[in-house]
């Protein structure tokens, strides 16, 4: 096996052995590779390991390296889990299966449009700065039922809520909170955990881990 195969076999490992300790069927958690900032020859060994689904933080680093590697592999599944930026939202539509960072109504309005004018709409996931971090993005748990209303009114389907708890504190708290949030507004999807902490995040209810370091290595 490939140093690859390996991480990757020890990350599905771990996921299936959360879920079953949190009565989960390992089946239902989708692992996302973050491939952000890693060059096609880092990416290929985890795909030829099996590794469909791939996340990235920038429209432009994303639109640069894909599409040669999709044209190599179908079936792969790309992610947005940065930032976006409401004047990218036609390109991020184009490019991207899911979108993990709906934040604010700005960003909904265009996404609607361009969702219009492609006639698809990918997966759609609020973030939520569940620590109310001023230096994140995401949008206030407060302000989480008038967002979702304004995406139904909009034409969008809003999938899940994704969140990152903050670095300094035990997520568990956070990762139970977003699973409530979820619960309550009728939401199935939680995007939540990574590379430090997705076995928590599975235990409370993540559907979606995003993991970088645990796969491609530090760096």
């Amino acid at each position: 096996m490939s140093d690859a195969a390996e991480r990757l076999a020890e990350v599905r490992a771990n996921i299936a052995g959360a879920a079953k300790r949190a009565q989960r069927e390992p089946a239902g958690i989708e692992l996302i590779a973050v491939s952000k900032t890693h060059e096609a020859a880092a990416i290929r060994p985890l795909i030829a390991a099996g590794q469909h689904h791939f996340g990235e933080n920038r429209v432009q680093e994303a639109a640069a390296k894909w599409p040669a590697l999709r044209a190599e592999t179908p079936g792969i599944v790309l992610h947005l889990i940065g930032q976006l930026q409401s004047n990218k939202a036609e390109e991020a539509v184009a490019l991207f299966d899911a979108i993990h960072s709906v934040d604010r109504s700005s960003l909904v309005q265009a996404l609607a449009k361009a969702c219009a004018k492609a006639g698809k709409q990918p997966q759609l996931f609020v973030q939520v700065n569940i620590g109310d971090e001023e230096q994140k993005g995401g949008c206030a748990v407060a302000a989480l039922p008038a967002l979702l209303a304004e995406a139904r009114d909009a034409g969008l389907k809003i999938d899940g809520l994704m969140a990152i708890p903050p670095a300094t504190q035990e997520p568990a708290p956070y990762f139970a909170l977003l699973d409530e949030l979820a619960e309550r507004h009728g939401l199935a999807l939680r995007s939540m955990g990574m590379s430090g902490d997705y076995e928590t995040a599975v235990m409370l209810g993540a559907t979606h881990v995003r993991v970088g370091t645990a796969l491609f290595g530090a760096r």
